[in-house]
């Protein structure tokens, strides 16, 4: 069976969308699927086009057996509500004739979009209707809703028109899949014209991050005292992660010595992150690490910390928190009671009100006294991930099933 995967992000980005649609691609490949990806230059989560890749020009590369095709793209250095439409939009512009050309002349069986940038959706749906592909979208983020609710869309005209236009492409797609059950519910309560919805979680890396000691040579080279308490962030440094309440709880707790932030990662606001704690020492800020040093990363960790905006929780379902819970440690995250993210961190970590950073630090500090707690919330944090998000029963009741 011959499947094209569509989506601006893709390996060898480390963290996000691209991690999972990478390693999606890799096993379907395994396992007798003829893939090729249309994609963009990897450009995430620095906003910065890396290694040997043109913004400017197309690509074609062999990953194995699968073919990549890398199309242009425009990457603003300072993104914002009007730039990332942008941005999303010369993606969808740039792929559309690879996504037309190899619709006719391959033939795909399927056609898989990653949404985000929901602008690719039309040519998807032309491209599998003049080679009767089936059309599949696959929502990591609602962008229309994050748009809406984050207040980047403010124009009450404009939000009916975009509406409309949503539930007209979702009602187009053969198949809808989206990665947690209340964003599955938030779908299915878009339109009741969709044919079929699944859901189709991100999974955990459960055989690379295996819960371990703390004393990890990466905490010696950062210069982290042995028994200091790690709370750790590793992901995307955008403006949606809400990422100022975690440096507001260090502000509250700089007093207390054996406790350690650190926050690593790259994004729009870690010029900002750096600046607001150049004088804290109990935050250290450092760089995405490479994708064989994630398991140790993981493992530095006493505690992980998972902040969300107020309004952001169920438009999207963090894909760093797969790798939190594979390496059996607490999480405290900021997040409404009813959202997503609550149910799966019952038994497995603390939530806070997005925004209440008095909670926040209470919390924080029940956590690094009680060693007994943490250990038995890390426990049942592995235990979910082994039991509900192994990579290779999740892909198998996508794919062998279909």
């Amino acid at each position: 069976m011959r499947i094209l995967i569509t989506g601006i992000n893709y390996s060898p980005e480390l963290t996000g969308i691209g991690k999972y649609t990478g390693e999606m691609a890799e096993w379907l490949s395994a396992n007798g699927y003829e893939v090729r990806v249309i994609t963009a230059p990897p450009y995430y989560p620095a906003w910065k086009i890396s290694g040997n890749y043109s913004g400017w020009r197309y690509k074609k590369e062999l990953d194995g057996e699968i073919a990549v095709y890398r199309c242009p793209l425009w990457v603003p250095k300072q993104p914002s509500g009007v730039t990332r439409l942008i941005h999303l939009a010369s993606f969808a512009i740039t792929s559309l004739p690879l996504i037309i050309a190899n619709a006719l002349f391959w033939k795909p069986d399927i056609i898989f979009v990653t949404e985000p940038p929901l602008s690719c959706a039309p040519g998807v749906l032309f491209s599998s209707w003049i080679s009767r592909s089936k059309s599949w979208l696959h929502i990591q983020d609602f962008e229309v809703d994050a748009a809406f609710e984050l207040e980047i869309i403010k124009n009450p005209l404009l939000a009916r028109i975009i509406k409309y236009l949503e539930e007209m492409l979702l009602s187009r797609f053969d198949v809808l899949s989206t990665i947690s059950e209340k964003m599955l519910e938030r779908l299915s309560n878009k339109t009741d014209k969709l044919k079929k919805t699944i859901l189709f979680q991100n999974w955990a890396d459960t055989s690379s991050i295996i819960p371990g000691t703390h004393n990890v040579p990466l905490k010696k080279e950062i210069g982290i005292k042995e028994n200091s308490i790690v709370l750790l962030y590793s992901g995307n440094m955008g403006k949606k992660q809400g990422l100022e309440q975690l440096v507001e709880a260090a502000e509250t707790l700089e007093g207390n010595d054996d406790i350690v932030f650190v926050l690593c990662g790259d994004g729009a606001v870690k010029k900002d992150l750096q600046k607001m704690t150049s004088n804290m020492a109990n935050v250290i800020i450092m760089g995405l690490q490479p994708k064989e040093r994630l398991g140790e990363l993981m493992n530095m960790a006493d505690i992980h910390l998972l902040p969300q905006k107020a309004g952001a929780e169920d438009l999207v379902m963090p894909s760093k928190l797969t790798s939190m819970l594979s390496s059996g440690r607490p999480v405290i995250a900021t997040t409404s009671k009813d959202t997503q993210i609550a149910r799966v961190l019952d038994g497995c970590g603390l939530i806070v009100e997005p925004g209440n950073i008095a909670e926040l630090v209470k919390n924080i500090k029940i956590l690094t006294v009680d060693k007994d707690l943490r250990q038995k919330m890390g426990q049942n944090a592995r235990k979910f991930a082994e039991n509900h998000l192994d990579k290779e029963k999740i892909l198998k009741k996508i794919f062998l099933s279909e």
